[in-house]
């Protein structure tokens, strides 16, 4: 069991060596301005026997939850998704009973998560073109990481061992979680991520933990390339340094910062066919140097769904500042209310069209969206919540640039399997539009009102009742005036006489 724990200043900020005091295993410090990411490697074997059993029996499986309160990321730890749990699986081949198990144990570990099986919920991803990408996609609004806490505290911690559970109690204010596993490495890793604010240096080791401890900050080694990123600062390693040592590295990365932000609100009044207005604060690429195309990444929980033959027509999509829709989950019915749907949404890939200026300018981008019919609740209104999406350049590096392994870079993101393995992702950060700082809206949708439903089944009921009699009546009235069958032969004859004469 391996434990990394690596606070990430900004360009330009540093930190005197010498308040750095190591004792006993212990690391501590000053506050720091600074991204905290704290990542636990553990061995198959390590895991509990419930996981153990699953992961075991499964190829590799990516489980990413995003807070939906905006947060500030400092590189190279950049890459973005919409707020809410993403899952990213591929199955072992010919184990049916892993699928099965997955969706159960996914209720267990974080609470409340509506899939039923991996072939009901799932959706398959678009690995023709580029191999790395995972077979599965599952996604679904998640506010908090309160149950998974409950769950870790209750399998890892024991009992008597309260700075475990108050470790534990700390993700309450984490901006990132990921939980990886692969069959090649056959480990767990378990990475969270504190946002850009003040974090107190401090490290305790652990028995039979190897604990690193890094504080570094952004920084320009010589000889830097353009697609590596530099980090400079202190490395130490828990029950094995005496002081901490200096470091500075340069490293590949596919997550950039754009410099822009973008912001997303729906149209007002949103009625059934709501409008998403993204907002961008400039239209200029970010790397001049090479093909750069703007992109949002959406992942629509199943109340709401994009229409991708509407999306098909250019000369709309023009109006909106659009360019094509490049990808969108398969399949998305149209018509299937929200309460007879079992898989979780669907995935959409826009690319967007800035306008072309001498200088930057403020643009907007408008995705037309589409509501199901919900489940009748009590009041008439349920409120649904659509997270932000992913917005960023897609840019392509120079023919040759390879882009090895990363150690703080996120793969199976869902978007990075749509492209080139060249391509450089520069991320626009999202910025709240209202005042709660949080990264999704609120869509107030009309359902059938409960607290009315057995008045609405009366009337419907007299109704048909009273229409039912009207018809009857008429039918009645026809039969007593020209009695059953058709007319006597010889009145058709004079009938069709009459017509020849005139």
């Amino acid at each position: 069991m391996r434990e990394r724990i690596t606070f990430v200043q900004k360009l330009g900020d540093s930190i005197d060596p010498s308040t750095l005091k190591v004792t006993d295993g212990v690391l501590s410090g000053p506050e720091v301005q600074a991204v905290l990411e704290d990542r636990l490697t553990i061995a198959l074997d390590e895991l509990p026997t419930e996981l153990h059993t699953l992961l075991k029996s499964v190829h590799e499986l990516h489980v990413r939850w995003v807070s939906p309160v905006a947060y500030e990321a400092v590189s190279p730890l950049l890459s973005r998704l919409p707020p809410g749990m993403h899952l990213f699986f591929t199955p072992a081949r010919g184990d049916a009973d892993a699928s099965d198990n997955l969706c159960p144990a996914l209720a267990h570990v974080f609470g409340d998560i509506a899939c039923s099986t991996p072939a009901d919920s799932f959706t398959p991803l678009q690995n023709d073109r580029f191999s790395h990408s995972s077979a599965f996609q599952y996604f679904q609004p998640l506010e908090s990481l309160s149950h998974f806490i409950a769950y870790a505290q209750d399998q890892l911690c024991p009992p008597s061992d309260a700075l475990c559970a108050a470790r534990l109690n700390s993700l309450v204010l984490a901006s990132l979680l990921d939980l990886s596993y692969d069959t090649i490495s056959h480990t767990l890793k378990i990475t969270a991520l504190w946002p850009y604010q003040k974090q107190a240096v401090h490290a305790t080791s652990w028995p039979k933990l190897r604990t690193e401890v890094g504080v570094l900050s952004g920084e320009i080694p010589p000889n830097l390339e353009p697609h590596e990123v530099g980090l400079a600062g202190l490395l130490t390693v828990l029950g094995q340094d005496t002081k901490p040592s200096a470091t500075m590295f340069a490293v590949p990365s596919r997550h950039r910062d754009a410099e822009s932000k973008f912001s997303a609100r729906f149209l007002e009044p949103t009625g059934t066919h709501p409008t998403l207005q993204v907002q961008l604060d400039s239209n200029k690429p970010p790397s001049g140097g090479s093909y750069c195309s703007a992109h949002a990444y959406f992942t629509l929980p199943k109340s709401i769904f994009a229409d991708k033959y509407q999306l098909a027509d250019d000369l709309f999509l023009a109006s909106k500042n659009l360019t094509a829709l490049r990808y969108i989950s398969q399949p998305v019915d149209l018509e299937a209310p929200e309460y007879v749907m079992k898989q979780w949404g669907s995935a959409v890939l826009l690319e967007l069209s800035p306008p072309k200026s001498e200088k930057p300018q403020p643009w907007t981008a408008e995705v037309p969206l589409h509501l199901r019919y919900l489940a009748p609740s009590p009041g008439g209104y349920k409120n649904i919540q659509v997270p932000y999406p992913a917005v960023f350049w897609a840019c392509t590096a120079e023919e040759g640039t390879k882009f090895p392994t990363n150690p703080f870079e996120r793969v199976n993101l869902g978007y990075d399997g749509l492209f080139g393995p060249r391509t450089v992702f520069w991320h626009v950060d999202p910025r709240p539009v209202s005042g709660n700082n949080r990264i999704t809206n609120t869509v107030k949708v009309p359902v059938l009102d409960l607290d009315k439903a057995d008045w609405v089944n009366a009337v419907t009921a007299i109704t048909v009742l009273v229409g039912f009699a009207w018809v009857a009546w008429k039918l009645a009235a026809v039969y007593v005036r020209s009695g059953y069958g058709s007319a006597p032969s010889s009145q058709t004859s004079t009938q069709t006489g009459d017509k020849k004469r005139q």
